[in-house]
């Protein structure tokens, strides 16, 4: 198999999701960089997420008959070319003039999974049909149940193949760049699939504060708990994923409250800081779950090892939050369709050295985990 190969109209080869990063971090206004980038406070969840896979070692098998790699997936009823997908993440018109638009038609040229953003800044419908493979909305719980029942019926209506409910945000983490930046959305981006008075506060600047953070305390709802599904249950009759999990007692609750799939996830380390890195999350979850319904995971893969990695611990799907967004920034559409390509291929690429030719041949017998000073964990 050849190494993907991103070559875009000016500009280096680009081999790696570094690569994409080093040419994306140029080209985006270092306010805009920061809300990519950051973390909350000190960012140590966000570096443990990386970290983590640095503690995982391959055990590679042999003589397995790797001529054929499939790295091919299943889920609701659509196959995806590669089980490496797009997370979530929104306002992305900031980033790329198509936004939105761009990311579906870059996932859907790389047979992936898109996921759009409560928050895009491109409608519902124009990302539809942007979409060949079908993507997915993500919503937050807001205080305006009226807005989320609407979001939910016209996905549906427009053919999303489910509802991603975010969990772990009953308030914004602090996130000490875009406070330090008094970051706001501007520019002529907004949120435009939602009531311009329900998003007036993510639009007002103010030294020392987050516009975003305000906005959340303004419109996210606290008080929401397990027994409010059932509500947004029977506003779809989309599939509902639910995205933030890091422990087993939550997984259990989960599968107990009719989730069709969970994402173990710390928001890419922008909520709580010193909450477990999502790898370290991932097999606890796993295992509460046991097999009730699939378990989707993102933080920190950064290449396609880390992919193998996740997979092998028990992940149906692997969801990409920052490198696409560098994709966007280099390249649109293209930029996109190479950061999955390239994860892709070298996924394949690790599947085949580590003598597992097929998603279903990894489980837990192809790593080893040890401590981050190299001795077995």
């Amino acid at each position: 198999m050849t190494q993907a190969v991103t070559q875009l109209e000016t500009g280096p080869v680009l081999l790696t999701a570094s690569d994409f990063r080093r040419r994306a971090e140029g080209l985006v206004e270092p306010g805009v960089w920061d809300f990519i980038e950051g973390g909350a406070e000190d960012e140590r969840t966000l570096a443990a997420n990386l970290r983590a896979f640095d503690r995982v070692r391959l055990r590679p098998r042999v003589l397995a008959g790797v001529s054929d790699v499939d790295t091919s997936v299943s889920l609701f009823g659509t196959r995806y070319a590669t089980p490496i997908g797009v997370a979530p993440t929104a306002y992305q018109r900031l980033i790329d003039a198509e936004g939105e638009v761009a990311t579906a038609r870059g996932a859907g040229a790389a047979g992936a999974l898109f996921v759009a953003a409560m928050f895009a800044s491109r409608t519902v419908e124009d990302i539809a049909e942007a979409s060949s493979t079908g993507p997915w909305l993500q919503l937050y719980w807001l205080r305006r149940r009226d807005v989320m029942r609407s979001l939910a019926q016209r996905a549906e209506q427009a053919g999303y193949g489910a509802i991603m409910l975010t969990v772990d945000v009953p308030r914004m983490g602090r996130r000490w760049r875009d406070m330090r930046n008094g970051f706001a959305i501007g520019g002529g981006v907004a949120a435009v699939n939602i009531d311009p008075a329900v998003m007036a506060s993510a639009h007002e600047r103010d030294a020392g504060s987050s516009a975003l953070a305000r906005h959340a305390g303004d419109s996210f709802d606290p008080s929401l708990t397990w027994s409010d599904l059932a509500w947004l249950r029977g506003c779809t009759r989309l599939p509902l994923v639910l995205k933030g999990i890091l422990t087993g007692e939550d997984a259990t609750l989960a599968v107990e409250h009719g989730a069709d799939a969970i994402v173990v996830s710390n928001h890419g380390g922008r909520q709580l800081d010193g909450a477990v890195a999502s790898l370290d999350a991932l097999a606890e979850v796993v295992d509460a779950v046991g097999g009730a319904c699939p378990v989707l995971f993102d933080g920190g893969v950064r290449r396609g090892a880390d992919a193998l990695a996740a997979l092998a611990l028990g992940a149906h799907m692997v969801l990409l939050g920052r490198p696409p967004l560098w994709g966007l920034a280099a390249g649109g559409a293209d930029g996109v369709a190479g950061v999955l390509r390239t994860a892709t291929q070298e996924l394949a690429h690790a599947m085949a050295l580590a003598g597992r030719p097929a998603l279903a041949a990894l489980d837990r017998t192809a790593l080893r985990m040890t401590s981050m000073t190299g001795g077995d964990a």
